[in-house]
């Protein structure tokens, strides 16, 4: 095993219970032969994490022991197992933050997001980065050019939600798509769209800080669905045709409802967002007439070198986003921001390792 001068023990964000989080010291994980020890230098507050945070569980997962949050994050490689070759102690890395079988029917398929073994960081059991160090096998660990922010190579996490939609949905160049929802993940995908050559992306939400900040993101109309009805404006914008791809983002039943009758005959339907409720009334005369083609979108698979070449080309600023940063030593108020004022930030970033830029 090749390391940098490492120490024997870290600090990390712990949660205990829901809405308290410690700072605790613990062991630096030790590594296994294909596997890479990161020092974490950037993560980011995803709205599962909230959910963690806020309620101890997302359906069947449970928090049930004390537990580290995160999963979008970026740093430094500070060891390297006997097996990897393709990293060296230094590298500058995006970490992919499920580690599939790859033996399973959906590994070898290509849909290795489907993986019924996935260890995913922050889902229980397994803990998450908020912490100064994790380890990751090396395939789901991806270099990042030297220009490339830690902030926007933690942005490669959820910005691949997106793509993997454009992928699912096969979004062709000048297509029209609307996107409901314009949390961090429907930020992204405005993003996405646009690295997939959207001709026009119409996007909504009630909150004007997200608004403008998908119009800097790329998009062409943004819709204030406080101010205007989203399925009127899209067909004013699309001459009564509707879009040929809707996304929606929010999880919310009514911007799913929205999305789909926004669509033209024969468009495409991708479902983002979770809701809390499982059930869901659809007009199902509408699909069935227009040809409605519906796609479920869980996590991503195969996209994330391409997020990070999109990011790293400077045709999006996905930094825009960021709107606080935060030492690991203040994660709990980190997550009571992100929770409770919704209106006012975007996107969060958790510093572990102190270098907030």
């Amino acid at each position: 095993m090749t390391t940098s001068q490492l120490p024997a023990a870290m600090k990390a964000a712990v949660m205990h219970q829901t809405r308290e989080i410690r700072i605790e010291e613990m062991a630096v994980p030790a590594i296994g032969p294909d596997e890479v020890l990161i020092k974490v230098m950037a993560v980011g507050i995803c709205g599962s994490d909230l959910h963690y945070y806020a309620h101890g569980r997302i359906g069947k997962y449970v928090v049930d022991k004390p537990f580290i949050l995160g999963h979008e994050c970026s740093g430094d490689i500070a060891a390297v197992g006997e097996n990897v070759r393709k990293f060296r102690v230094g590298d500058r890395v995006a970490v992919e933050p499920g580690v599939t079988c790859g033996r399973c029917d959906a590994c070898k398929s290509g849909r290795y997001n489907l993986c019924p073994d996935v260890k995913f960081l922050a889902t229980p059991p397994y803990d998450g980065a908020f912490a100064q160090y994790i380890k990751m096998r090396q395939d789901f660990v991806f270099p990042i050019p030297d220009h490339l922010s830690y902030e926007e190579a933690a942005l490669v996490e959820p910005f691949s939600v997106g793509l993997h939609a454009a992928v699912r949905t096969r979004l062709q160049p000048g297509s029209t798509v609307a996107i409901m929802g314009m949390g961090p993940v429907g930020l992204m995908a405005v993003a996405a769209a646009r690295a997939y050559g959207a001709g026009t992306i119409i996007v909504t939400d009630l909150e004007p800080l997200r608004l403008e900040a998908a119009t800097r993101l790329g998009a062409s109309h943004a819709i204030n669905i406080r101010e205007q009805d989203p399925v009127e404006e899209i067909r004013r914008l699309t001459n009564g045709d509707g879009v040929d791809v809707a996304w929606e983002t929010a999880g919310n039943p009514k911007a799913l409802q929205a999305a789909l009758a926004s669509l033209r005959r024969g468009g495409k339907l991708a479902i983002v967002g979770l809701p809390a409720q499982a059930d869901i009334a659809l007009n199902i005369p509408f699909i069935a007439d227009n040809e409605v083609d519906i796609y479920g979108i869980f996590r991503y698979a195969n996209v994330y070198p391409r997020g990070i070449a999109f990011l790293s080309s400077g045709l999006v600023d996905a930094s825009a986003i960021v709107t606080d940063k935060f030492p690991l030593e203040q994660t709990q108020a980190a997550m009571e921001r992100a929770l409770n004022h919704k209106s006012e930030c975007l996107k969060i970033v958790v510093y572990p390792n102190g270098a907030i830029e």
